[in-house]
């Protein structure tokens, strides 16, 4: 971060968009607060403002922790790509409702924290983060009904593919550990029965 930069808390964006008159707070099913000037460096309790938010779109802040999501009983995805996240804890407390959580370019190292208790999340976007080890992506096997991941650009892709393995066997090998996920960093899997995936089918470049 820079040094001189202003920041401001999540109280104070949300005062600023209302004023924009657009909507009831507590009407509010999608939040955009994407890039705002000055940036978001914490999340406090105005989330209970926002209780029937379904989409709170956070990304290209300061935020360096997830907290005081509570409030949020219909909070469907969470896009909080472009901060300074070290750790996705916080988004257990939403593990009811979560489907979705957008986290690319982050400074994030074990996702698994937070996100192994959310058993609808069906979208993990992850790239350009700290992921180093297989164990992290291993137990991502806890959300079962997670089908579309994302982790190209972490230590552990870079690493692999540097040693020679290409796309095609980096999707087969996070598939073996995955056995849910249908789309890994933008490809389609393609599965046998009973076999892991021998083949990969591109797909269209994937916004993260």
């Amino acid at each position: 971060a820079q040094g001189g930069t202003k920041r401001i808390t999540l109280k104070e964006a949300i005062r600023m968009w209302e004023e924009r008159g657009e909507c009831p707070l507590d009407e509010v099913t999608e939040l955009k607060l994407n890039g705002w000037n000055p940036p978001i460096e914490k999340l406090d309790n105005s989330t209970a403002s926002i209780p029937k938010c379904e989409k709170l779109s956070l990304s290209t802040n300061m935020v360096e922790r997830l907290a005081n999501l509570n409030p949020l009983k219909c909070l469907r995805v969470l896009s909080v790509s472009r901060n300074y996240l070290k750790s996705l804890a916080g988004v257990e407390v939403c593990a009811d409702t979560l489907e979705e959580i957008w986290a690319s370019y982050n400074l994030i190292e074990k996702p698994s924290k937070g996100v192994t208790n959310c058993k609808k999340l069906r979208v993990l976007y992850l790239a350009n983060n700290w992921i180093k080890d297989w164990s992290e992506v291993h137990r991502l096997s806890e959300c079962p009904e997670l089908d579309e991941l994302i982790l190209v650009g972490n230590p552990l892709e870079e690493k692999f593919t540097s040693a020679g393995g290409s796309a095609a066997e980096w999707q087969k090998e996070v598939s073996k550990k995955l056995l849910q996920i249908r789309r890994l960093d933008g490809w389609n899997i393609v599965r046998t029965e009973d076999e892991p995936p021998e083949e990969v089918e591109e797909a269209k470049p994937v916004q993260v």
